[in-house]
């Protein structure tokens, strides 16, 4: 192992923990990412030395705790190379993000028989409130089907484009198949005939840099806890002149200038969006993530997650009766498998009385569960925390799923 290896390691205590006599292998970093300790530790910082509410208060107290959550707001700005720091609104998570873009943009913008274009991919989070939309005004939903291999069909998504798509809504990478779309066509063709693109990046912001200007997306959305941050904290990125134009979707404290029983005057951006106390601690503990991360470096995670998803992949390809769902050329270190004849939730058990934890289910993905014929699929998830001792105890505890089962 490298020394890097062993450092980042002993960044996250949880992993000196056994589970049912085994040491953890944590496999399900798509699902929700471990917590190194500078991030633990910001977030205890905070309720230990600031704890007050933001932008309200004239004492020191709050005025310690603004120029924290701000300064989060920053440094999410610099992650992405957004343009404004007025361009990122922070929320509970990547589904609050997808939510309001809904509800603040689409619902107020589009009209009846406008189409939206999503992937048969999608999380459930970008599917489901577009098709609340649909129902409610008539919008049309288009899809653009997934291969095979699991990639996304791109031949017949320019061919759903037309001059009634109003928005185009993808995910970067696959949280079910570790595949990583070519988002950058997607969203230069989704120009080309006037409609926006909003781009899932909860699978995305961990692994990989994203700059949105060289994108040139108009939306963007990721969550804290699957970048080594805490839960229920997100964030919007849309461009400055969307949000400007966007009416709020909450109503109540700061997110207004004044208010009487006559008139209402909104705040700008990104207030607008931030009604009430938010996530202060949160949005702080998300900022040290990032920190963590850009310390790290993206070359050295991707170098580290692809070595990883090659020995897995080939690991579990030696196993008789073990299939993997999935097998896009460019993947992120995701691997969805069956094992014929086995239920996913029964190789989820037997491999976590191992001590291995991966996520079984349909990962909040069941249209694309449907595609391949499946009820549900195993999944492992690989981060900068696991090692090659993690790809032999996987292999070991999928061996001992077939010498039960079969």
């Amino acid at each position: 192992m490298s020394s890097l290896y062993e450092q980042i390691r002993a960044d996250f205590p949880i992993l000196g923990k056994k589970v049912n006599g085994h040491p953890l292998t944590y496999l399900d970093s798509a699902a929700a990412s471990l917590k190194p300790l500078p991030v633990i530790e910001a977030v205890e910082r905070f309720y230990r030395e600031m704890p007050a509410n933001v932008h309200r208060g004239v004492h020191s107290l709050s005025r310690e705790a603004t120029a924290a959550y701000e300064g989060a707001r920053e440094t999410v700005r610099k992650f992405i190379n957004a343009a404004r720091i007025e361009e990122i609104v922070f929320t509970s998570g990547t589904t609050a993000s997808i939510n309001l873009a809904a509800r603040s943009w689409a619902a107020t913008q589009l009209r009846k028989g406008d189409e939206i274009v999503l992937s048969h991919m999608e999380h459930h989070s970008n599917i489901v409130p577009w098709k609340m939309l649909c129902e409610e005004n008539g919008f049309i939903l288009k899809i653009i089907p997934v291969t095979d291999a699991g990639e996304l069909d791109m031949e017949a998504f320019h061919s759903l484009l037309g001059p009634r798509t109003k928005l185009v809504a993808v995910t970067q990478v696959s949280n079910a198949l570790g595949t990583i779309n070519p988002v950058e066509e997607i969203i230069a063709a989704a120009h080309a005939h006037g409609a926006l693109a909003l781009i899932d990046a909860a699978q995305s912001a961990p692994c990989m840099p994203i700059d949105v200007q060289a994108l040139d997306c108009d939306f963007l959305a990721f969550s804290g806890h699957k970048l080594f941050g805490p839960t229920g904290i997100g964030v919007l990125y849309a461009k400055a002149g969307l949000l400007e134009d966007m009416p709020p979707f909450l109503g109540g404290g700061d997110m207004i200038l004044s208010v009487s029983f006559e008139e209402i005057c909104y705040n700008k951006p990104p207030y607008r969006f931030e009604a009430g106390t938010p996530n202060i601690a949160g949005a702080v503990g998300l900022g040290r993530a990032i920190d963590y991360v850009r310390a790290i470096g993206f070359d050295r995670i991707q170098e580290h997650e692809q070595n990883l998803l090659r020995g897995a992949t080939a690991a579990l390809n030696s196993l008789e009766g073990v299939r993997i769902i999935g097998t896009a050329e460019k993947k992120a270190a995701v691997i969805s498998f069956v094992i014929d004849g086995v239920h996913p939730h029964d190789i989820g058990s037997i491999v976590d009385s191992c001590g291995v934890a991966i996520r079984a289910g349909h990962h909040c993905a069941q249209p694309l569960m449907t595609r391949f014929g499946l009820p549900a699929t195993a999944r492992a998830a690989f981060s900068i925390y696991n090692s090659e001792d993690d790809i032999e105890r996987l292999a070991a505890a999928v061996h001992k799923v077939r010498e039960i089962m079969l």
